[in-house]
């Protein structure tokens, strides 16, 4: 009885810690980056994508020609580095990718309307890249 006890603690602990275990750090974009508030939670913007990008990673979304796409922050890039937006994509056509926030390559979109400048510079986390 008592080695079963201590076989379900062990296994209670584990799992405990398997969240922990699902996500995943990946390298850093940036350095800092541009919001309209200290949370990053206020839209900046909203843009339209003018061609197609294929998430290479979790960090990124996927976004289709045409597609509407809040921008929530802005990358500061590093030299030689690309310069990646993090938002989340509004369509009809793809449901299943609305409520997702990731990068994408800003070439990709035009700023439609400006709600509020990302006038901030926010230095990123580890948070801001981790996978789940």
């Amino acid at each position: 009885m008592v080695p079963l006890l201590h076989h379900g603690l062990l296994l209670l602990t584990l799992s405990s810690l398997c969240g922990h275990c699902l996500s995943v750090s990946m390298e850093k974009l940036a350095n800092n980056k541009l919001c309209a508030d200290l949370e990053c939670s206020y839209t900046i913007s909203v843009a339209r994508a003018i061609g197609d990008f294929t998430a290479p990673d979790c960090r990124f979304i996927n976004i289709k020609r045409g597609q509407m796409i809040y921008v929530y922050s802005k990358l500061l890039p590093e030299e030689g580095a690309g310069v990646f937006w993090s938002g989340s994509v509004y369509s009809d056509r793809y449901v299943d990718q609305m409520g997702l926030i990731g990068y994408f390559p800003s070439n990709l979109v035009t700023e439609m309307q400006v709600f509020k400048e990302g006038t901030l510079k926010i230095p990123t986390t580890k948070m801001d890249f981790k996978c789940e």
